[in-house]
């Protein structure tokens, strides 16, 4: 599956009857005699092709007059896999418009970060969705609100505010106008046990099945930091950091969603931490495309039998990780989460957790870099290589962010002391979100190579990967897999 998949109509029409749940959010059905837009499993009897046009994006449907279904609601399926397996101008202000950025600082500001002028980034938005990122802002402001009238109590006046609009007649027209309902009425639709708990949000994070959880969840609970992520009762607990303040999220997998519970200090936070949690559990991957491509190869081809739809587990804050991945440089997973865990106890910010368990948000880059570096139980030079990590991130000279260019980006890391290839991929891998990213001089991965006859050099290993392209972030989680023994030692 490519980009401008929607312009391929007899590949679209195909999906449509079919009910093909795997396309939902790679393009959207607008049918022409009801003015109603679909995600292409909608379980009602499909239209006729010549009544069927096709979108980019729910924004350019809401945009062309077409309102959103109410049997399958196409605004709530995953997102399209393309803003988070490319690298270029489009995906990154994708990346940027769902962490809020538009709502934040309005379009100039995505301009900015993105380094190009508003005009261009409008064209090249407007060619390939369908839509300008004012439009697809909106879009997501009306699925917030949606969200929050279904599952709090709150007033619409509260409503309005926390999703991000700027009056209340416009949340009103907007939501009117792409569920065909007042806000009232959606609120009337609601199922009568949804059970309401104040300052907390209960909702389903949809995903492309098969999704694996094991490695998954299994792999953010070994590596949890003590206050700051905690797994209790089958659920992967953790603070956030967020624009307008905190909250804690709650993850349990289930069957066809993750079932997620946010509790927020600022609820026009609701956006950005739920596409926070989405990006960190790698919900909007395609993983049918990515388990066919490492199929092709004869060694990985039982791994991905044996337990398809594997996941890469990412971050909800790219400086956090980046520190922890530096923490982790040469010791054990047990040893890297105490020193995380120590400066979180002496440099974090306190938060009040209502079910307990968690108690500080991890240290920001600017409280890190206020630390005195005597103080940190290292060898100086991990001391240097922390140090200047957090120097570069406090003064924004190294900026790590979802629209953050790979390339570029890795190649800053690599410039840094003590930054050897380990520790630029898997940042690269984890934190940045490179589905490409690859770590050939990983022990566990090395070790892999060898049980499974694979070369087990870097070079070789890097040549013999190259069919891999572009998932290599996915061999890596499966090769992981086939180890059942903690990673003692990771290389720099």
């Amino acid at each position: 599956m490519q980009n401008g998949m929607h312009t391929d109509t007899e590949r679209c029409v195909r999906a449509v009857q079919s009910k093909d749940a795997r396309f939902d959010g790679w393009f959207f059905t607008a049918v022409l005699t009801t003015r109603i837009y679909c995600r292409p499993s909608c379980p009602v009897v499909p239209p006729k092709p010549e009544n069927m046009t096709f979108y980019p994006s729910a924004a350019a449907c809401q945009q062309a007059g077409f309102r959103a279904c109410k049997r399958c609601r196409p605004d709530t399926s995953p997102g399209s896999p393309e803003w988070n397996q490319r690298a270029d101008l489009v995906a990154r202000a994708m990346r940027l418009i769902a962490d809020g950025t538009v709502d934040r600082e309005g379009v100039p500001g995505l301009a900015a970060r993105l380094g190009y002028s508003t005009r261009q980034i409008e064209r090249q938005l407007l060619a390939e969705l369908g839509a300008g990122p004012l439009a697809l802002a909106r879009a997501q402001r009306a699925q917030t609100a949606r969200l929050l009238i279904e599952t709090t109590a709150l007033p619409m006046a509260e409503i309005a505010f926390a999703a991000g609009f700027s009056s209340i007649r416009t949340f009103n027209d907007t939501v009117r106008h792409v569920f065909a309902l007042s806000p009232s009425e959606l609120r009337n639709r609601r199922p009568k046990t949804t059970v309401l708990t104040p300052g907390t949000l209960t909702l389903r994070l949809p995903f492309r099945a098969p999704l694996n959880p094991d490695n998954l969840f299994g792999h953010l609970a070994a590596t949890a930091v003590p206050g700051v992520e905690e797994w209790r009762a089958g659920a992967y607990r953790r603070t956030l950091r967020l624009p307008y303040g905190h909250g804690i999220a709650s993850l349990t997998p289930k069957s066809d969603h993750i079932a997620c519970r946010l509790t927020l200090s600022d609820l026009r936070d609701l956006p950005v931490a739920i596409s926070r949690c989405r990006r960190m559990l790698d919900l909007d991957a395609d993983p049918v495309a990515v388990d066919d491509q490492l199929r092709t190869d004869p060694v990985l081809a039982p791994l991905v039998d044996k337990a398809p739809g594997r996941r890469v587990p990412r971050t909800v804050d790219e400086a956090e990780f980046a520190v922890r991945a530096v923490l982790g440089q040469q010791v054990s997973t047990a040893a890297a989460r105490t020193h995380a865990a120590r400066l979180v106890t002496a440099h974090g910010e306190p938060v009040d957790d209502p079910e307990g368990g968690l108690t500080h948000l991890f240290p920001s880059p600017e409280a890190l870099a206020a630390v005195d570096p005597e103080s940190l139980a290292m060898p100086r030079t991990r001391r240097t290589t922390f140090t200047t990590l957090v120097g570069q991130l406090a003064d924004g000279t190294l900026h790590l962010g979802v629209e953050s260019d790979w390339t570029e980006t890795r190649a800053q890391l690599l410039s840094l002391p003590g930054f050897g290839p380990w520790t630029a991929d898997v940042i690269a891998m984890r934190a940045l979100g490179d589905p490409d990213a690859f770590l050939p001089t990983d022990l566990g991965i090395r070790r892999a190579a060898q049980e499974l006859g694979l070369p087990s050099t870097p070079a070789a290993l890097t040549a013999r990967a190259a069919a891999w392209r572009p998932w290599r972030a996915y061999a890596v989680q499966y090769l992981w897999a086939t180890d059942s023994h903690p990673i003692n030692f990771l290389p720099v």
